[in-house]
Formats: C-alpha cells, structure tokens, sequence
C-alpha cells in the first residue's frame, strides 16, 4: 500500500525535487518512510528556522523551489521567519508540515504542537497554503503549489497534511506534462523596442528578476549604450563591464542618474525602499517614461509604467534585444563611469575599508558564492559592491531583513552548486544566532568558508542609535571565543585583523575541502 506520506514525497521526485531540508518529528513520519529509499537526499539542520534560510539558498542558486519539511506547531512557526524573508525576495521555497487530527482542529483541546489556526497563520505569510483533507485531495494541492511556483511572483507555498490523512492509502500521483511556455507580449515588445531606439539618455534598473536573464540583459544594454544599476539581488550580472552601475539607488549620485535618464527600463525591480531609499529622502526618482518588465501584475499596478511587460526576464529581455538596433552612445559610457566613481565616494570612510575587504575575498576566491547576513560589509556592499559572479552576491540586509540567515542559506548554496566556492559573511552578532548550523555543515561535509566580521556588538544598530541621539544599549552581546567553537565542531579556525592582504592570504592559505572552515577577522577600530 502506498500511503499519502509516501504519494507526497514520490510526486516531488516527479516534479524534479532532488533535497529535502528538514527535521523529523511524530507529526511527519509518514513524509520520512516515503523519503526512504526515494533518492532525494535529506539534510537535517539543527533548527527549522535553519531548513527555511537553507531552502532558501538552495533555491537562489538552483533556480528551483527549495522543500522543507517542519512537523506540526513549533516546527512551523520557526518557520515563519525564512517564508518572511522568501516572500520578501520571491524566492520559490515550499513547506510542508504536518498538522494534527482533523478532528481536533480548531477545538483547543491541548493537544501536543496544537495551534488555533495553523494554515490561517502561515496563509498571512506564505502566498498559498492548504490543507490536504483526503487522498483525492493531493494532486490538485501539488499541482496548484507548483503552478504557483513556476509562475508569477515566486515565493513560499505551505501545504499540511493532517496527522490522520498522511497514512491512508493513496494513489501515484502522475508525472506533470511539462509546461506550456507563455506567450510573449509581442505587441508591447515591438512598442517598447521602437520608442527605446528613440532615447537619448536610456538608463537600465536591474532587480533580483534579472538574475537569470543576465546574457540579454547585456545584450539590451550594449544596443542601447544604457548604463545598468543593479540592485543587491542583481549584482555579478555586468561585473566589470563598462555600463556597470554595481550601487544602490539609494546613493545620491544614482539618483541623479535616474532623474537625468529620459527613459528607464526596469527589469525585475519592485522599487522597493530598502533599495531606492533607505535613507528616507523621498521615495523613488520618478522617470520621466518608464517601461517594466515585471512577472506579477499586482507589482506591476504598484508603480505603473508607460509601457508594461508581464512576464520573466528570461523570457522576454532576449526578444527585446532580437527586436533593438544598435545605437553606440558614448556618453552611456561616460554617464556610467561618473555614477560609479561618484556612487563609491559617496560611501562613508569606514564603509570604503570594508568594500576594500569585499573586494579582497572577491579576488582571492573567484566565482565565488558569497552569501551574507545583516552584517557592516555586506550593508557596505549593497551599497557599492561589483561582484564576479551572477546570481552570486544575495543576503538578508535588505527586504524582510532577517539575521542568521548568513550560514545556514550558504549551506544551501554549496548543496545546490557544489562545484563552486562558497563563502558565508556574518557578524559575530548574527552568527550567534544560527551558530549550530555549523555542525549542520560538518556533517553533510560541505565544503564552504565561514568568514566572521567579529567587532563585538551589533554595531550597525549601536550607530544608529548615537546618530538619533539615543544611548545604546542592548548591543553589545558578548560573542563566545570562535576557536574553541570551532575546535569543538571539527572546524579548521584562523583569526585575521580586517586587512584586505591578509583576509585574501587567510583564504587562499585555507581552502575548504571536506567540510567547512571559519576564518574570523578581529575588527578593532
């Protein structure tokens, strides 16, 4: 007999699920017995709030949904937070969770990891969540949580499966057919490619919607001689290219660059105010003609354009640069040059120090993955920051904005490209709290270097309290001594002074190989 525990994990197999990050529970054994033997691996984090970040890194770096699998109540609400921060940056992730009897739901009968209303809870965070209330209700649950992964705006999917449902019998659920590619917006392309050809002073804004559409996205730069500014989510897609704006539109000076553009095309930016005004100066430079291309219509009403393009990047930026001629601008090229050089002065002293350490384990280790955490370098990095690899450079300091996402969605990483270096960037104060993690890594033997920026505070928020004029306090957790952590999981330790030369020869002098190493830079200023 096949059970719907078991139906389940064997339709995630069909549907190209290749791991599962999650920690089992009596709510969930019938998920495990159908894991068993089904080839998807299983990666056992030391917190479900680590399955979440995990499935998220997992999944900025695949392309594909990252599956956690959390039991019932506690295991779930550990897992509000990551759904939170993939909602916040679409990233496609899909929970499933058990949930207890159905019928004793909603009765308040203290019954063990009970919750009044679970599915209405996570439905205020994930973009769908269901209940599979039978066997004949499975199929058209999957069905509907990867339709909605695969299009429009990704995000987190929940389903639950009560605790008397999981065992009954089930049937396979068949393969998808594979899907139908959209239509292009033909029409609107043709449109949009005839009044660009018509721009003077074009200017491209590249969001976390282009990180897999990067080759057409520099193609339509190239043709328009339009300067690109990346947001954090997309930056490493025109590393070192000549149009690259690798800053934030929060900077000053790229401000200016927007306002002076007669026309902007924004790729797969919600214009959100982490990015385009995080100094609270006024919201976002109004273009003076806008074109978007945006996968969700609802998006897309939020700040409307002139020309509007529904759909992924990836699909629709190569039918735009088939459709442009090329028209060499040389004063893109100068336009770009002065919103970099302006862009980067602008950053405070202490932030150029250290985008000058970013840029040394940037070339210590190319190609590298460098995921972060709400940490001073990688806040000075989404600021200004050219990293090398597309898709390579993400953290949770912008958006949702969660901290201890740094190791565990870098564990993910690794495990969706373990061909490529992985670096992890946390604060002593953020990796405290995911630090278990650690052994996470250790024993599925991924091979990733976890760099701690160790200043001894949460000394972000210490300066923004003095710079409001209030005394801080509460931030200053004592961090514990990271060699004798180390020691004690196993893990190869150096500790360096927060030099660019010497973080780059820490790095290329430890290499990981079967597991994780950490390197801690002593920050003392």
């Amino acid at each position: 007999m096949t059970t719907v525990g078991e139906a389940l994990v064997r339709a995630l197999k069909d549907r190209g699920v290749k791991v599962v990050f999650g920690i089992p529970g009596v709510h969930t054994v019938e998920l495990y017995r159908g894991l068993a033997g089904s080839g998807i691996r299983h990666v056992t984090p030391r917190h479900e709030q680590g399955a979440g970040f995990m499935a998220d890194g997992y999944a900025r770096v695949s392309g594909r949904p990252g599956v956690a699998f959390v039991i019932t109540g506690p295991g779930l609400t550990n897992m509000l937070t990551p759904m939170a921060q993939a909602r916040a940056d679409s990233v496609p992730m899909l929970v499933v969770s058990g949930v207890n009897r159905r019928d004793t739901l909603g009765r308040g009968m203290g019954h063990l990891h009970e919750l009044p209303d679970q599915r209405g809870m996570t439905a205020l965070v994930a973009l769908g969540s269901e209940r599979i209330e039978g066997p004949e209700g499975l199929a058209s649950a999957l069905g509907r949580a990867f339709a909605g992964l695969a299009s429009g705006r990704p995000g987190p999917r929940h389903i639950e499966v009560p605790t008397d449902v999981m065992p009954m019998q089930a049937d396979d659920i068949p393969a998808p057919a594979a899907p139908a590619a959209p239509a292009l917006p033909l029409d609107a392309l043709r449109r949009a490619a005839q009044v660009l050809g018509t721009a003077q002073r074009p200017l491209i804004l590249a969001g976390g919607g282009a990180r897999f559409a990067g080759e057409a996205l520099r193609a339509v730069a190239e043709r328009l001689g339009a300067p690109v500014v990346q947001t954090a989510n997309a930056r490493g897609l025109m590393h070192g290219h000549a149009l690259t704006v690798p800053a934030s539109p929060s900077l000053e000076p790229v401000r200016d660059l927007m306002r002076g553009a007669d026309m902007v095309l924004a790729v797969g930016t919600e214009f959100g105010p982490t990015e385009y005004d995080m100094y609270v100066v006024g919201g976002v430079p109004r273009p003076a003609f806008l074109i978007r291309i945006e996968v969700d219509a609802a998006q897309m009403a939020r700040h409307p354009a002139e020309i509007a393009l529904e759909g992924h990047a990836e699909a629709i930026l190569p039918g735009l640069a088939a459709m442009l001629q090329d028209r060499q601008r040389s004063d893109g090229l100068a336009r770009a040059a002065r919103a970099r050089e302006a862009a980067r002065a602008a950053l405070e002293p202490a932030m150029r120090r250290q985008l000058a350490v970013l840029e040394a384990i940037r070339d210590a280790v190319p190609g590298a993955i460098l995921v972060g955490d709400s940490t001073q370098p990688v806040y000075a990095g989404n600021l200004y920051y050219d990293h090398d690899r597309p898709g390579g450079w993400f953290n949770a300091a912008t958006g949702y904005g969660a901290l201890g996402y740094g190791l565990p969605a870098a564990i993910g990483a690794a495990i969706a490209a373990p061909e490529a270096p992985v670096i992890c960037l946390a604060g002593d104060g953020g990796a405290q709290f995911t630090l278990p993690e650690l052994m996470t890594a250790v024993q599925e033997r991924v091979p990733l270097t976890f760099v701690i920026w160790n200043n001894r505070a949460y000394r972000e928020i210490a300066e923004a309290m003095v710079a409001a004029g209030a005394e801080p306090i509460g931030t200053d957790p004592v961090p514990p001594d990271f060699a004798l952590i180390a020691r004690a999981c196993g893990v190869p330790h150096v500790c360096v002074a927060a030099d660019p030369a010497a973080v780059a020869a820490a790095l290329g002098a430890n290499p990981p190989k079967d597991g994780p190493v950490m390197i801690e830079i002593d920050v003392r200023d």
